[in-house]
C-alpha cells in the first residue's frame, strides 16, 4: 500500500471513531446514570495527557517554545476553553437528548456555519455551489427535526438546541485557531488545547458537583462516579482512547498526507459511521427522513468544502471538527 492510500484509510478510519465515540456515549446514557459532564471531562484529561508526555518526548523543546510564548499562550486557553471544552460538551449533551446519529447530523451543519462566517470576513457572496450546499442542510435539518412530517417537531427542544450550539462550537473550534496552526502545526495545538479544555472539564464538573449536587437530563452537575460494570468501563475507555486519542491522531496524520480537501470530503464518515453503529449495535429506530437528511448533509459537506477550496486556492479543514492539516490553514469552510 502506497503513502498516499495509507492516508486515505488513515483519515477515514479516524473520522470513523469519531461516530463511534457518540454511540458509546449514548450506550451509556442507556444503561447508566452519566453526565455530559462527567463523559467530557475524562474525555478531555485523558486524551490531553497522553498528548502531553508524547510532547514531553518527542518534542520538548518545541513545547517550552510555545509555551514560552505569551500571546500563543492566550489563544490557546481560549482555543481550548471555547472552541474543544464546549464542542466536546455540547456534543455529549446533544447525544443524550437525541441520540449518536442524529448528534452526529446536527454537529456536521457547523460546514454551513464555517461558510457563513467566511462569506462574512471576507466580505463576498457565496457562491452557488456554497448557496446549493445550505438549501440541502436547511432541508436535511427539517427532516431530521420532523421526520419527514413538516407539522411536528419530532425530537426534543433541548436536543436540537444543544444540537445547534454544538455545530457552532464546532465552528469556532475550526476558524479560530487559524494562526496557532500556522505556527506551530495542528498537532501540538489541538493537544496541548484538548489538555486545557480537559483542566477547565474537570474543574466543572467537581465544582458543579459539589454546588448544586445531582440534576435530572443529560447535562447533569452530579460529581459521583457512577458503579460502572465492564461494559461502562470498556465505553468510557473507548470515548477516551478509541473516540478522541485515536479519532485524532489517524484523522490528523492522514490529512497531512492526502490534503485538507480530501480529507475534508472523507470527514464525512463521521456521521455516517454514527448512524449506521446506532442502527446495527443500539438497534436505534432510523426513519427514511434520517436516511435523507443524511445523505443530504455528506451532499452539503462535499459542496461546501469544494466550493470552498476552489474559491480560495487553500485547503478546507475536516468535516465534524477536525482541524486542517499539519500547518494548512483552518479558516476555509469544510469533528468530538
Amino acid at each position: 500500500m502506497n503513502r498516499f492510500a495509507r492516508g486515505i484509510v488513515a483519515t477515514i478510519v479516524g473520522a470513523s471513531l469519531w461516530g463511534l465515540s457518540g454511540v458509546f456515549a449514548q450506550y451509556l446514557y442507556a444503561h447508566y446514570e452519566i453526565t455530559a459532564l462527567f463523559v467530557t471531562a475524562v474525555r478531555t484529561v485523558s486524551a490531553g495527557l497522553v498528548f502531553l508526555l508524547y510532547f514531553l518526548w518527542r518534542r520538548r523543546d518545541l513545547l517550552r517554545e510555545l509555551l514560552g510564548d505569551r500571546a500563543s499562550v492566550r489563544q490557546l486557553l481560549v482555543f481550548g476553553c471555547c472552541g474543544l471544552y464546549t464542542c466536546q460538551l455540547t456534543y455529549i449533551v446533544a447525544v443524550g437528548f437525541t441520540n449518536a446519529g442524529t448528534a452526529t447530523v446536527m454537529q456536521s451543519s457547523s460546514v454551513v456555519f464555517v461558510m457563513l462566517a467566511t462569506c462574512l470576513i471576507g466580505r463576498r457572496l457565496p457562491h452557488a455551489r456554497e448557496v446549493a450546499g445550505l438549501v440541502c442542510a436547511f432541508a436535511a435539518a427539517v427532516l431530521i427535526a420532523t421526520k419527514g412530517d413538516l407539522g411536528t417537531l419530532q425530537i426534543p427542544v433541548p436536543g436540537l438546541v444543544w444540537g445547534i450550539l454544538n455545530a457552532l462550537s464546532v465552528t469556532f473550534y475550526i476558524m479560530y485557531p487559524h494562526r496557532l496552526f500556522e505556527r506551530w502545526g495542528s498537532l501540538p495545538i489541538t493537544g496541548l488545547g484538548l489538555l486545557v479544555g480537559g483542566v477547565l472539564a474537570l474543574v466543572v464538573w467537581l465544582a458543579a458537583g459539589a454546588l448544586w449536587g445531582a440534576t435530572d437530563g443529560a447535562l447533569g452537575v452530579s460529581a459521583a462516579v457512577p458503579a460502572f460494570g465492564w461494559d461502562g468501563v470498556a465505553c468510557l475507555a473507548g470515548i477516551a482512547v478509541v473516540g478522541t486519542l485515536m479519532a485524532f491522531s489517524l484523522y490528523l496524520h492522514g490529512v497531512s498526507i492526502v490534503g485538507g480537501l480530501t480529507g475534508s470530503l472523507l470527514g464525512t464518515m463521521e456521521p455516517l459511521s454514527a448512524n449506521v453503529l446506532a442502527v446495527l449495535w443500539l438497534n436505534t429506530p432510523f426513519t427514511w427522513a434520517d436516511w435523507v437528511g443524511l445523505a443530504l448533509m455528506l451532499v452539503t459537506t462535499a459542496l461546501v468544502s469544494l466550493g470552498g477550496a476552489q474559491g480560495s486556492g487553500e485547503a478546507a479543514p475536516g468535516a465534524g471538527g477536525a482541524p486542517a492539516a499539519e500547518g494548512a490553514p483552518a479558516s476555509e469552510a469544510g469533528e468530538a
